[in-house]
């Protein structure tokens, strides 16, 4: 680009507009996001490997989890992304590593202690000579680590899973680590919300595992952080809900419950079925439960910051406690379900799992109503009020069997299992590309109007995509956009690129 034939205040726009890692030559770039096509794929082992990736424009490395057989980062070769090639491992020794992020040459790892329910680590490397430079201890099973924008603080969420006969239960938290004060952390749980348990469970918010107080509930999985690095939002998966964090005070200021979705609506149609030899999306008297895993935040210029969720569900199985039935082992309410027999048909809804700890509003064991696990869906929120501003329905389940991707053997649980989701800027506008661990696909949505998205493209990635990155086309070693995807059941690494226009 040649600033020089520009405008003035045409100069200052782009220049605000370039971040710390943009190319000065970077050349101008108009791409079509509705046309991201595989450019390259790289086998790095076998399940458990590529779960997770990140990106250091810097050396033009890929770091990538990979817990397939030895605990260890993989580091790749993305100069040229059609000849991918690892050319080191990083091993963290004991404890498998569950997330990576890169800021300007540190490489953050969220390491699990090898007794999940004792404090986790952080420790963070060198991208160029892969040197250990700090080694932070965390709360219980840190999930995933994040750089704030800024680079300030690294901030993981620590989910705290209990052990199998859940007499640990450790209490889940979000450590918050200060960069530039020698890497000090300040744990942040969620105790000081205990009183509010009532009214927030009246408002979907789920508090439910056997003798855990509100703080060893409460499981913090994915986090995304404001893009002036004052603001952390938190899923809290098992809980269905979502927390705020204020990072310059260090505290966690509000729990957004989420509520529950109406499968009993055209719109929200499922197939809750893997033995009905069909296809078949229709109205049930089933609610969902949102149940978000990965989060990313769009701010707007009017100030709103939009909160995006893979909604994909989880179940609490445990040795000492497991809360999924099938609809078809419970006592269902006489009037609540006036055709429970024919409900409970192995071809309607008695495959569905769902919740024993919501529905039984009485503890009689009859149940008055049916929660399933996840949404099904991706949604957008306000990240002030919490208030939900869109949800994909059943769109994400309809385009993949449009497709032919969808796989009926999953209907009973989650169905296409939203699981990741980031957000990049392609040409001039937003989008957001979610990783459907079920169906091996990802989804291609234009959200430059987040209160109304619109449908791309599908792509199909490897077997259960966990990991989906952007990087953005001034940051690209091709100097075009490209998208990462990562698949924790077949270890392949995926790389789509979208033509220029």
């Amino acid at each position: 680009m040649k600033l020089k034939h520009l405008l003035p205040f045409a100069i200052m726009a782009i220049l605000a507009a370039c971040s710390k890692d943009d190319n000065p030559n970077e050349p101008t770039v108009n791409e079509d996001p509705s046309t991201f096509a595989e450019i390259g794929t790289l086998d790095i082992g076998e399940a458990g490997a590529a779960e997770i990736s990140a990106y250091d424009p810097t050396t033009k490395r890929l770091f990538v989890v990979n817990n397939g057989g030895v605990n260890k980062i993989d580091v790749i070769d993305l100069s040229d992304p059609g000849n991918m090639k690892v050319i080191h491992s990083i091993p963290t020794n004991s404890g498998a590593v569950n997330s990576v992020s890169v800021y300007e040459g540190k490489l953050a790892a969220a390491i699990e202690a090898v007794d999940k329910q004792q404090p986790g680590r952080v420790t963070v490397y060198n991208t160029n000579s892969y040197a250990e430079i700090k080694t932070i201890a965390t709360g219980a099973l840190p999930d995933m680590v994040t750089f704030s924008p800024d680079g300030k603080y690294i901030l993981t969420a620590n989910e705290g899973e209990p052990n199998a006969d859940y007499t640990n239960d450790p209490v889940g938290s979000v450590s918050v680590i200060s960069v530039s004060d020698n890497y000090s952390v300040v744990n942040i749980d969620f105790s000081s919300f205990a009183s509010q348990q009532t009214a927030l469970q009246q408002k979907g918010l789920r508090v439910f595992g056997p003798n855990a107080s509100f703080a060893q509930d409460m499981e913090p999985e994915y986090i995304a952080v404001s893009p002036d690095s004052k603001t952390a939002w938190v899923t809290l998966q098992e809980n269905n809900a979502i927390a705020k964090i204020d990072l310059t005070t260090k505290t966690a200021t509000n729990i957004f419950p989420l509520g529950f979705k109406d499968y009993n609506q055209d719109a929200d149609a499922i197939d809750p079925s893997d033995k009905d030899n069909a296809i078949a999306f229709g109205k049930w008297p089933v609610k969902g439960i949102y149940m978000p895993d990965a989060i990313a935040v769009l701010q707007t210029d009017g100030g709103i910051p939009y909160l995006f969720t893979a909604n994909e569900g989880d179940v609490r199985e445990y040795t000492a406690f497991a809360e999924a039935k099938r609809v078809k082992s419970l006592t269902l309410d006489a009037t609540a379900f006036p055709n429970a027999a024919d409900l409970q048909n192995d071809a309607k809804l008695g495959r569905l799992n769902v919740t024993t700890t919501l529905g039984d509003v009485n503890g009689d064991g009859i149940y008055e109503s049916l929660y399933s696990f996840g949404a099904r869906s991706f949604s957008v929120w306000n990240g002030t009020s919490g208030a939900l501003v869109y949800d994909s329905k059943n769109e994400l389940e309809t385009k993949v069997n449009a497709a032919g991707y969808y796989d009926d053997n999953r209907s009973d649980d989650k169905g296409v299992e939203p699981e990741g989701i980031t957000l990049g800027k392609v040409g001039n506008r937003n989008i957001a590309f979610v990783g459907m661990e079920r169906v091996d696909a990802v989804a291609v949505y234009d959200v430059t109007k987040p209160e109304a998205p619109s449908f791309l493209q599908l792509l199909k990635s490897g077997d259960a995509p966990e990991g989906v990155l952007f990087v953005s086309a001034a940051n690209s070693p091709t100097g075009k956009s490209l998208l990462i995807v990562s698949s924790e059941d077949d270890g392949v690494l995926k790389v789509y690129s979208p033509k220029t226009l």
